[in-house]
């Protein structure tokens, strides 16, 4: 199914099958984690784990597989004594995709490209979880800088879509955004969310409480293909969801995360079963979602037993 064939399966009012995790599989497969740059620098050294996790995606039913490149932008990479090898590391997480759809025999099988607004900041070790690093100003043109040359990066490796997974921070958004439209590669946009001790929906950042409908507002202002809520719980998705609806009217994605992060490491307790996961995800298709999958925590197994889905 190349891209355009997703696009007019979406069109039609069909349902496309996205892959679950990477960083968290490859953990859970035994790769060890890096403390400052999280999954981004498994790709140097691990290119058989990541090859056979894209195809088991592939078999679990999976339309679209995603390089292993969210936390792998120059800015994670040097903070990993890694910056003088960020074009290697992302052409060959890419390289890895495309062979593992050779490998499985489906050329229509489309590979993504995971552009993030990840920095090293929020990836603190010394945090006790995931987005909670010291605030800081951010360094605006260095960080555009980074994600520009990411996207740049994996459309010239070979990527046929870009998404864009976890935005959550109003100051990066524009920058990751920006990069990746101006590759000209077709977008889909993947926001966060959670709940705030009220019980009101909020953008994932955990430094403060950041309304999730100004997250949402924010990125429906750009033209996407696709927008939707991802590495949240799944509890929080169709709340979310609703937000997202009342400023993008385009084709809506869901794929959430499941367990929590406590850096380097994911925590895989109480992870939804791929049983409960169809269950919410029959409730979002009939709501109108299009693209499902799945997140952080999240594996073949689950994408396995959402795929019967797809149209």
């Amino acid at each position: 199914m190349s891209y355009s064939n997703i696009l007019k399966t979406i069109q039609s009012g069909g349902t496309v099958i996205l892959d679950g995790a990477i960083g968290t599989e490859l953990e859970k497969r035994g790769v060890m984690m890096d403390d400052n740059a999280w999954c981004g620098v498994a790709t140097a050294t691990n290119l058989e784990e990541l090859c056979g996790i894209h195809r088991d995606y592939i078999e679990a039913g999976a339309d679209i597989i995603t390089a292993n490149t969210y936390a792998s932008n120059r800015a994670m990479l040097e903070a990993a004594g890694l910056g003088d090898q960020v074009e290697q590391i992302n052409r060959s997480a890419v390289e890895t995709a495309i062979k593992a759809r050779e490998d499985s025999g489906n050329p229509d099988i489309v590979i993504a490209g995971s552009i993030s607004h990840a920095v090293p900041a929020q990836f603190n070790v010394t945090s006790p979880s995931y987005g909670t690093g010291p605030t800081t100003t951010p360094d605006t043109s260095r960080y555009a800088s980074a994600f520009s040359e990411l996207a740049e990066t994996l459309k010239d490796a070979g990527c046929e879509l870009l998404l864009l997974d976890m935005m959550y921070d109003p100051q990066r958004i524009p920058l990751a955004v920006e990069a990746a439209l101006a590759t000209g590669l077709p977008v889909w946009a993947g926001v966060s969310s959670r709940r705030s001790e009220d019980g009101s929906i909020i953008s994932y950042l955990q430094t403060e409480e950041v309304p999730f409908d100004d997250i949402a507002r924010m990125v429906a202002e750009y033209d996407m293909d696709v927008m939707g809520v991802m590495h949240s719980p799944s509890d929080v998705i169709a709340g979310s969801l609703e937000i997202v609806r009342k400023y993008y009217d385009g084709p809506l994605s869901a794929y959430p995360d499941s367990g929590y992060f406590r850096m380097p490491n994911w925590i895989f307790e109480d992870v939804i079963s791929p049983d409960d996961l169809l269950a919410f995800a029959q409730q979002w298709k009939l709501s109108g979602v299009q693209i499902l999958g799945g997140c952080c925590g999240l594996s073949p197994e689950h994408i396995a037993a959402i795929s019967p889905l797809k149209s």
